[in-house]
């Protein structure tokens, strides 16, 4: 382990988890844990481009993990302020490689004998490859109308793949009661370690732009675990002295289809509420019923951010648009995140000239 991982505390309760064996959810409250550390000043300079050059930052070190090569993306200008953090370029071709390559590394370092989770397409993919890395058989479940190309990508690094009717709540449902009793569960914040990986987002941004931040961070929200590290890792920046308390604005974006955390951060409620019948073509945001919903609304009130659903019918002409602008291989997800900022642009959300980065999370061509 990282000698400065100092153990894991509930993010709603604070009880404390022993970190030396596997741990799901809060005993005591059911929500989230969180990784704590002895925060000091370190220095990635001159480590390997991956997100294991922030090691101080992870709970065990770079040497011990089940690593593909994983983070580090570009950070390529768009058009008007605009940055893209391109991550169709990680090992698996999408952004679920960080926190799979996190998860998998702890979990196989405490003994798992094998791993789980439901999956909407881009997490069954990394699950398998890593859980294939490490040695560790996998079996995950997806909503039966998964693309095609997400399903063969399971099978090929050997998991065992079911197809569940309906959403990946239903998968989750099917798997907690279908699932091996032997297979640790990797859900999204159902363990605490996938935050970990994806928090290394906020960390590259910032060593990417030489210290400094953007006005704001255009994220596409399914789970919201990237959304929930990021916020995570600046709040450790600033103990540590990177940063003040100065944030970029972080901005959720959903399809109006599942739209649970913009129902409610525009509510004003604390926590989010099971979005009925929800539907999407961009398959990451499909997630009805967030178990971190309410720190993805912690997230966005702490940093004077917002959320926004964007329409069905513009998220493939978006992805299209954003294609052609950059040459860059968009995702459904990364087309909502761009129809969000054009909205937000014409609505004066975001100002023609701030600095923004976007997101996009993962390779189109597996939903072709």
């Amino acid at each position: 382990m990282n000698p400065r991982f100092k153990g894991l505390s509930c993010f709603a309760c604070d009880t404390r988890h022993d970190p030396l064996v596997l741990q799901t959810v809060c005993t005591r409250c059911g929500m989230p844990l969180r990784v704590d550390y002895d925060l000091r000043p370190f220095s990635p300079e001159g480590r390997a481009p991956t997100l294991w050059r922030y090691e101080e930052v992870l709970p065990i070190a770079a040497r011990d993990a089940v690593s593909l090569g994983e983070g580090f993306t570009p950070l390529l200008p768009a058009a008007d302020g605009l940055l893209v953090k391109d991550e169709s370029r990680e090992p698996t071709g999408s952004f679920k490689a960080r926190g799979m390559a996190v998860a998998v590394s702890m979990a196989r370092a405490l003994g798992a004998k094998a791993l789980a989770a439901p999956s909407a397409g881009n997490a069954a993919g990394a699950l398998a490859a890593y859980g294939a890395a490490a040695g560790l058989p996998v079996v995950v479940a997806m909503p039966d109308d998964t693309p095609r190309a997400f399903i063969e990508e399971c099978r090929h690094y050997g998991a065992e793949v079911h197809l569940v009717p309906g959403s990946i709540a239903d998968a989750g449902k099917w798997l907690k009661t279908n699932g091996p009793r032997e297979a640790f569960d990797v859900s999204t914040l159902k363990e605490p370690y996938r935050v970990e990986g994806k928090k290394t987002m906020a960390y590259e941004i910032w060593e990417q732009l030489a210290g400094a931040l953007p006005d704001a961070i255009v994220y596409p929200t399914g789970g919201g675990t990237g959304l929930v590290g990021m916020w995570k890792a600046f709040n450790e920046m600033q103990v540590m002295g990177f940063i003040g308390d100065e944030r970029p604005r972080l901005i959720s974006v959903q399809a109006e289809g599942c739209a649970p955390v913009v129902k409610a951060f525009l509510s004003g409620a604390d926590k989010t509420d099971p979005w009925p019948s929800p539907h999407t073509t961009a398959y990451g945001l499909r997630v009805p019923s967030p178990i971190g919903g309410f720190l993805c609304l912690r997230a966005l009130r702490d940093t004077r951010g917002t959320a926004i659903a964007v329409p069905e019918a513009e998220i493939a002409p978006a992805a299209a648009d954003l294609a052609r602008r950059t040459g860059l291989d968009i995702c459904p997800e990364g087309g909502a995140a761009w129809a969000a900022v054009k909205r937000l642009r014409a609505s004066g959300d975001l100002a023609p000239r701030a600095s923004v980065v976007l997101f996009n999370t993962g390779t189109g061509l597996k939903y072709r």
